[in-house]
């Protein structure tokens, strides 16, 4: 299959056919929860790029929440994209959240009583990358639900200067997919797959955005996430 949106529509009717998703409902427009995503996470965990790193981006997504709380739980420092990347981003560090509310601080609804919404200026040095998927193939194409938050987001990153470093997924082992996925030029590709069974390097290198892609950027989306304008105007001035 080449038509992104027709393999969205399969992958979400077959969790649902299969019964592997969970609350929130229904599976279709968002990236999917899924039973065992706990179980993901502690397969996650093991990758020695998780152990070393300091700070962690992860998406704001209801599969991610039970490894943004296992973030904090170590030790980390979480940071979190705000919703359609309105407000750019979330701090939150381990010392601000109280020992047994980690995973309540992590949910969308409370993250703020316990982050803090971060300038680009204030943007620190990431070490690994979490983002969610609908489907994910064993070379590491993704696809998402079909906003492109999460490859703007990692060129965001970039754009600031922030080294190459690992991206990871977690998903549930019915979207590990055998078909190669398409992919455009903009589309981030992940180096670990974090299934409900285990762990999995991607089969080849595929070379991950530099940056952003201006003129795939619209006015409307300067408009609805002002993020993209200061980082515009920070790039600017380098």
């Amino acid at each position: 299959m080449t038509d992104k949106q027709a393999i969205r529509e399969q992958m979400w009717q077959e969790m649902t056919e299969k019964k592997v998703g969970r609350f929130p409902f229904p599976l279709k427009g968002r990236i999917p929860n899924f039973k065992g995503a706990e179980q993901a996470t502690r397969h996650l965990i093991q990758l020695e790029a998780y152990k070393q790193a300091k700070v962690v981006k992860v998406n704001p997504d209801s599969p991610q929440l039970p490894l943004r709380a296992q973030v904090l739980m170590d030790g980390k420092t979480l940071l979190v994209p705000t919703p359609r990347l309105k407000d750019g981003f979330i701090l939150v560090k381990p010392e601000w959240v109280p020992e047994g509310e980690e995973r309540k601080a992590v949910s969308l609804r409370n993250i703020l009583s316990y982050g803090k919404v971060i300038s680009l200026t204030e943007m620190p040095e990431i070490d690994l990358i979490v983002m969610g998927s609908v489907a994910v193939d064993r070379s590491g194409r993704r696809i998402g639900k079909g906003e492109g938050y999460a490859d703007r987001e990692y060129a965001i990153i970039r754009e600031l200067g922030n080294r190459p470093v690992p991206v990871v997924t977690t998903v549930h082992q019915v979207q590990l997919v055998d078909v190669e996925l398409p992919r455009d030029a903009y589309d981030v590709t992940v180096d670990w797959i974090a299934t409900t069974e285990g762990l999995m390097q991607s089969v080849g290198a595929i070379e991950k955005p530099t940056g952003i892609v201006w003129s795939e950027v619209t006015e409307e989306e300067l408009e609805a996430m002002p993020v993209l304008c200061e980082i515009r105007e920070l790039t600017k001035k380098q």
